[in-house]
């Protein structure tokens, strides 16, 4: 595989989806740092678990603990503030009257893109890589590939500098994401991603499951274990 002799700039939050995508961007750039963001979200436990996950990859490949450089947390409060979601605030899980969960916090990946462009232009990273999909996902609109080419091309115009999002899992459903990290770095990595990462929407650490750690019950657990057990049934690759 050829290294690009770039920075790349992952939305790393602790879960498997941004942590499969963080070994993604290790085999394929030369330097790879990470940002994390707190708006208030009741699975706070994901952004503890971040520098764990951070230390133990580097440990999976030489190559990647010599391009893993810096983490950078940002906190974005005002977020929380103005968004009554289920992920902000203790209030059950349930679907809004538009059809969308109440999971969904209102433009919060375009909040997180744009704040991670202009990370990216003070680091010198013109590649960001980010961990949306499409095929296995709860409807947020910001999710959608049409929304992540709209960004891409708003903050290579707002910077005046040429920006390229990397989506790798946007057509790829769990069960394939749970192959991708094999592929990636073998069963090291995978064992890594069930172990340590964290999906969650309640923050619950205390039951573990064949999949991993998580209530079991909330919609982004239900999507792990689904997508787990298909990855499973579908054997070695």
């Amino acid at each position: 595989m050829t290294i690009a002799n770039d920075t790349a700039l992952v939305l790393f939050s602790g879960g498997q989806d941004s942590t499969t995508c963080l070994g993604w961007a290790l085999d394929r750039f030369a330097r790879v740092e990470t940002v994390g963001f707190n708006y208030g979200q009741r699975h706070v436990i994901e952004l503890e678990m971040r520098p764990r996950l951070r230390d133990l990859i580097a440990g999976i490949k030489p190559a990647w603990r010599e391009r893993l450089g810096e983490d950078h947390l940002i906190a974005l409060d005002a977020l929380s503030a103005i968004s009554e979601t289920a992920l902000t605030r203790e209030t059950a899980i349930a679907f809004a009257d538009g059809g969308l969960p109440n999971t969904f916090v209102p433009a919060r990946n375009l909040v997180f893109f744009t704040f991670a462009g202009a990370l990216a232009y003070r680091r010198g990273a013109r590649h960001i890589v980010a961990g949306m999909c499409e095929t296995d996902y709860s409807g947020y609109p910001d999710c959608r590939d049409d929304t992540v080419k709209a960004m891409q091309v708003a903050l290579s115009l707002g910077l005046d500098r040429r920006v390229t999002i990397h989506t790798p899992l946007m057509w790829v459903d769990k069960a394939g994401t749970f192959a991708m990290a094999r592929e990636i770095a073998g069963q090291a990595f995978l064992d890594l991603i069930v172990e340590e990462t964290h999906t969650c929407y309640l923050g619950d650490r205390s039951h573990r499951h064949p999949w991993g750690y998580g209530c079991g019950a909330c919609p982004a657990c239900e999507l792990r274990a689904q997508g787990y057990a298909k990855f499973c049934a579908d054997g070695p690759a």
